[in-house]
């Protein structure tokens, strides 16, 4: 029983691996969409998907991230200022996409950019920083991709949303664990919706890789700020240990983080371009051996695990 078993898994195991490494033809006439391309994911991803061949459209926060990227690259690459929090610089930034992709349509996006803070406890933020971090993380998303919906559909493409083992369970305050289950949310509906369209959606969700979006420094520095605006009594409740204990847990798994970023952007390129994308790419041992099975565990199990990281406040109820 359980060698046929070990066989129908071994089969099953061949099966997948020989469909994943089957490429969609034309790549070198394929256009690609990539926001926040500054640095981090959207960067490597841009030169990648450069030295394969691809047309690679990059979306650039600033002038200067533009001009590296390009320094960096080959005269295929193309690069567009494109702040996903403004409807102006989208919708400038898609009838730039369409000036260049024609009747071909565009063959990928790949929503990347991002941003984690402010991140602190709940209670200590006000609503503009919650959406601070939305505007970015998933509102921009939503309206990039919907932008560009049109010439995806047109050329029967690829929707590469990039979320986190946070999208799967909330470890401390903020915006960001919101924005990527918000992110998971969407990629699941769009998915759907575009099926019968021939339009694939791919959702990437990394563990910790060190992309520079919680710099210590600037991490350190947020922090303070919103200590030193809150409410004396706040402050009381929870006592100058717990800020400093937030402070350096959030810095130790900064420093735990996986420095090979082309562990991530190896699957965004397996979502582009393979035949069969998976609908889910988990990147990271601490991805697949942790999270995912702490997300399917009782919700107690998890708090216990992550409340070990939080400090003690001053006075509890």
């Amino acid at each position: 029983m359980w060698l046929w078993l070990l066989a129908l898994l071994g089969l099953w195991l061949l099966r997948r691996w020989h469909r994943e490494r089957q490429t969609v033809p034309g790549l070198e006439e394929k256009f690609v969409l990539i926001t926040g391309c500054d640095s981090g994911f959207g960067n490597l991803l841009a030169r990648q998907l450069d030295a394969r061949g691809l047309r690679v459209l990059a979306g650039c926060l600033t002038e200067s991230g533009a001009a590296r990227l390009r320094a960096a690259a080959s005269s295929r690459l193309q690069t567009v200022l494109l702040d996903v929090t403004s409807s102006s610089s989208i919708a400038a930034a898609a009838a730039w996409v369409q000036e260049r992709v024609g009747q071909r349509g565009l063959w990928g996006l790949v929503n990347n950019a991002g941003i984690a803070n402010p991140t602190a406890p709940n209670e200590w933020l006000r609503k503009e920083d919650f959406m601070a971090v939305l505007n970015v993380n998933l509102v921009g998303l939503i309206e990039v991709t919907v932008s560009v919906l049109p010439l995806l559909r047109r050329a029967r493409g690829r929707v590469v949303n990039v979320a986190s083992m946070m999208g799967r369970l909330s470890g401390f305050g903020g915006g960001y664990c919101p924005s990527k289950f918000g992110v998971e949310a969407f990629s699941d509906s769009l998915r759907l919706e575009m099926r019968h369209f021939g339009v694939k959606v791919s959702v990437i969700e990394p563990g910790f890789f060190k992309t520079g979006i919680t710099n210590a420094a600037s991490l350190e520095k947020s922090v303070l700020k919103i200590w030193e605006r809150l409410p004396d009594e706040t402050k009381a409740s929870y006592g100058d240990k717990y800020w400093q204990g937030f402070l350096a847990s959030m810095q130790a798994a900064d420093r735990s983080c996986n420095p090979n970023l082309s562990l991530v952007t190896d699957c965004m390129e397996h979502a582009l371009t393979s035949r069969y994308p998976r609908c889910r790419y988990a990147i990271g041992w601490d991805a697949r051996l942790f999270f995912i099975p702490l997300s399917y565990m009782p919700s107690a199990i998890s708090d216990a695990f992550f409340t070990q990281f939080y400090p003690k406040p001053a006075q509890r109820g």
